[in-house]
């Protein structure tokens, strides 16, 4: 299991404490560190809607030009989310051929299930 994430977030620690108790092997991936890129971004668009990924409640996206935010589809939205991966709903949780994007109650069960 990998779980991708930022390491100053809140939600990421907690994601990572809670299955590291439940006895989940699991390797943290920092979306700001080399280990993540395209080919990581396109897998999770291949299993999981654009618009699920992309967290229009951050910071970094309140912080995007108001022409970055105007026509938005996948295709924008992917290269915004590579360009700033801050902009990744997190933590985004690879199970197996599953992937799970963020931590709550719902998530929590599928992972721990």
């Amino acid at each position: 299991m990998k779980l991708f994430g930022i390491k100053s977030c809140d939600t990421c620690r907690k994601a990572l404490k809670t299955l590291e108790q439940a006895d989940r092997p699991v390797t943290f991936v920092d979306l700001r560190g080399d280990a993540f890129g395209a080919e990581d971004l396109d897998r999770w668009l291949d299993k999981v809607d654009w618009e699920l990924l992309l967290n229009r409640k951050s910071t970094s996206w309140r912080a995007l030009a108001d022409s970055d935010k105007l026509d938005i589809d996948r295709d924008k939205a992917r290269a915004l989310m590579l360009a700033n991966p801050t902009l990744i709903k997190r933590p985004v949780t690879e199970a197996g051929d599953d992937i799970v994007v963020g931590f709550g109650s719902a998530q929590q069960a599928t992972l721990l299930g």
